[in-house]
């Protein structure tokens, strides 16, 4: 793990080996698996960037958040009861089979010392890893923001890229339910693609869909009690309102569809783990507006892991 950054929110800095009683845990993973090993991911930066947007608001979390209808941190009280932030995953370009053994083994040691991951990605390819270390943690349903459905099978002689992660973690037994929100254009793939996801029991949710239903129609259709990892694609949001990303797609959730699904799920179940990914600090604008976005979705998402 990096040693001597800003932490996300001024949390306290700790290490793996050192975990404090604490019940989330920052991490950053910058990539798990290129398809071009000569190529660091076009998301690489991203966790240090979202770590660097977030001493913005570091100095309110005391105040009330009314995205979380709660406060954060109490003045007074000890910040580790909040979280804690351990820095990055090492990870090389040319190491993918050692980029998700480190991911995974990272992820599951936060896990045996019984708090809630909170991953910094990094591209779409570190979802397989990360889900990869609830082996013994689930079962667990997967939340998908995506444009993307992700359930791509061999691409580029890679089975672990970015064009895969939600075949991927289907294959794992932990993982026994999928909710995808914000599906719409084009990459996401053949029809026999969409034919499997559905197969597997995935529900997809388009875009249009979500916004003619609302979130409570689509999250009353499921089973109470959940124990969720949600993954948030950034290409999941409207690019009118979060443009850094790889692959900008017209329409997508809102900063407040997001918090609409963040709070539906924590009302009906539990989230255990949040990945946010495939954000590209190259392509935000000079007041990193996009990172700042990422930075409160992750702040609400900490506060309701809390509970």
């Amino acid at each position: 793990m990096t040693t001597g950054f800003p932490t996300f929110l001024r949390l306290p800095a700790a290490t793996l080996d050192d975990l404090p009683d604490t019940p989330v845990v920052v991490l950053g993973a910058a990539e798990a698996t290129p398809y071009d090993p000569a190529q660091r991911s076009h998301s690489a930066d991203a966790p240090g960037a979202i770590r660097a947007a977030s001493q913005q608001f570091a100095g309110q979390v005391s105040q009330h958040d009314f995205d979380l209808n709660a406060t954060l941190l109490t003045k007074g009280a000890d910040p580790v009861s909040v979280g804690v932030d351990i820095g990055d995953v090492v990870t090389k370009v040319q190491d993918a089979d050692g980029n998700r053994h480190r991911i995974a083994a990272a992820v599951e040691q936060v896990l045996d010392a019984g708090a809630l991951p909170v991953v910094l990605g990094g591209d779409d390819s570190v979802p397989i890893p990360v889900l990869a270390a609830f082996d013994r943690f689930g079962p667990v349903t997967v939340v998908q923001i995506d444009a993307h459905v992700d359930w791509g099978g061999t691409i580029q002689d890679e089975d672990n890229g970015y064009g895969s992660p939600m075949r991927r973690v289907a294959e794992m037994p932990w993982v026994t339910g999928m909710l995808q929100v914000g599906i719409r254009g084009l990459g996401s793939g053949a029809a026999w693609q969409h034919d499997d996801a559905r197969a597997f029991g995935d529900q997809i949710l388009t875009a249009r869909e979500w916004h003619r239903r609302g979130a409570e129609a689509v999250l009353d259709e499921r089973p109470g009690g959940e124990r969720y990892v949600v993954s948030i694609d950034c290409d999941g949001i409207d690019p009118a309102a979060f443009p850094a990303v790889a692959m900008p797609t017209p329409g997508g959730l809102t900063y407040e569809d997001c918090l609409d699904l963040l709070h539906g799920l924590a009302a009906r179940g539990q989230i255990v783990g949040l990945l946010l990914a495939e954000y590209v600090p190259s392509r935000d604008d000079p007041q990193r507006l996009c990172a700042q976005i990422a930075v409160r979705l992750v702040t609400v998402a900490i506060g309701l892991m809390r509970r």
